[in-house]
């Protein structure tokens, strides 16, 4: 999958620019003359490949409405891709990058429709409603603009000018004069246009500001992207009593939030090329021990079970033992043999001591065409390889399907749970992960 990323929503520190509105017009519609309208090559082309990503996005499942299908068959999608050709424009799983830093590391792109589609279909936005979107592109807020028709509201936040200045540009252009497009610190929220009945975040969150919540109307809804456990996924959250709770999640990569709610990963080297990614500092890692442990000869254990829906199983494993965290290793390290290809995007690593286990798979036909199995390195590698292929089995006998999990968050004051596995504090509050 292609990473989904969309806007920047960088948080400033208080030392930022006060709020400034940008673009606040009034509604417009495009006009609609009597004099004959010439339709050139390029708008046919736009129109027909735009009807084919509608359908390619149906068939895909993250198209499920009618009303999203009609919202992004409507809006111009390559308006707000310059310098790209119709073909990725239109492309279902292809971001468009759109600001780079200096160092090449994207800050902000247009989101995958593949990605909209499905965030939006998890938002379910009806007519009349009052939206925040928090990071700005456009087409995004062009999408909301047609769901929640023009007894609706749509605002869209950003930090960075830039990225404000030209999602303003391209509305006007695509004739969605009566978006509100704002510069101010989404940290914040936007407290001048709440209460939102849908809060949809656009930029990838370590954290929910006290803000969010806030601002959301007592029945809203909020889909963000939070990074837990070392992974991200879209989380569409409604409220209650107690904070949020999830009504739905998925696989997503966004651009993360910067500044005042920015976090910063622990990445421990255990060797060249090879990383360990922590997301918080409950794990203690012995580097020096498992560096040893890692020149070592490895066994390999397999579980029986397919090697499906590596997603789930991923925030499975993540979110069911404390001793597991993220194992990344660069092309070198893959290429001599000396960690699975597995390592290349990352994969859930059972650290136990001196001894490390993680995930891969073999050609199977018994099991559908592919094996999930165990590589472990160290002096207790037969016992953390059982522990791994014990938790593989224990998902394909008890939670083989998507959406098992259930998904909390838990605000400050409020008491927070003990830590344990499936628990991770924030800096605002408690993600609560359970599989029921």
């Amino acid at each position: 999958m292609a990473e989904e990323r969309e806007g920047t929503a960088r948080l400033t520190p208080p030392s930022s620019p006060p709020t400034a509105i940008i673009d606040q017009l009034p509604i417009t519609t495009k006009e609609e003359g009597t004099q004959p309208v010439t339709i050139d090559n390029d708008v046919q082309d736009a129109s027909a490949l735009r009807a084919a990503m509608v359908r390619e996005l149906r068939e895909q499942g993250a198209i499920q409405s009618e009303r999203v299908a009609a919202a992004i068959a409507t809006v111009p999608r390559h308006l707000f891709t310059p310098g790209e050709t119709l073909e990725t424009a239109y492309a279902a799983n292809t971001a468009p990058i759109v600001k780079a830093d200096a160092n090449g590391m994207t800050l902000s792109s247009v989101s995958a429709a593949h990605l909209q589609a499905t965030m939006l279909e998890q938002a379910e936005i009806e007519p009349g409603m009052r939206v925040l979107e928090v990071g700005s592109g456009g087409y995004n807020a062009a999408l909301l603009a047609e769901l929640v028709g023009e007894s609706g509201r749509v605002t869209t936040v950003d930090i960075d000018p830039d990225i404000v200045e030209r999602a303003g540009t391209f509305l006007r252009e695509a004739g969605y004069d009566h978006v509100h497009v704002v510069l101010a610190d989404a940290e914040q929220g936007l407290a001048m246009s709440a209460p939102y009945d849908r809060i949809i975040i656009t930029a990838g969150s370590w954290d929910i500001p006290p803000a969010w919540i806030e601002q959301l109307t007592d029945t809203g809804r909020i889909v963000v992207p939070l990074r837990f456990a070392g992974v991200t996924r879209w989380i569409a959250f409604d409220r209650d009593r107690s904070g949020l709770v999830s009504r739905g999640y998925g696989l997503c990569s966004f651009v993360p939030v910067q500044g005042a709610g920015s976090h910063t990963e622990r990445a421990v080297s255990i060797d060249d090329g090879v990383v360990l990614r922590l997301d918080d500092d409950t794990l203690t890692v012995d580097t020096d021990a498992l560096r040893r442990a890692l020149h070592l000869p490895r066994i390999a254990r397999w579980s029986g079970t397919a090697f499906d829906m590596p997603d789930e199983v991923v925030l499975f494993l993540l979110t069911t033992d404390p001793h597991m965290t993220m194992l990344h290793a660069d092309q070198r390290r893959v290429d001599q043999e000396l960690l699975a290809p597995s390592t290349l995007r990352g994969v859930p690593a059972l650290i136990s001591g001196d001894s490390f286990a993680y995930r891969t798979r073999r050609e199977n036909d018994q099991t559908g065409g592919y094996e999930s199995g165990v590589y472990a390195h160290g002096p207790a590698a037969e016992q953390v390889a059982a522990r791994y292929v014990e938790l593989l089995r224990q998902w394909v006998s008890e939670y083989h399907r998507r959406g098992a999990a259930s998904i909390r968050y838990i605000p400050m004051p409020a008491n927070a749970p003990t830590l344990s596995a499936g628990v991770f504090a924030k800096r605002h509050g408690t993600v609560v992960v359970t599989w029921p």
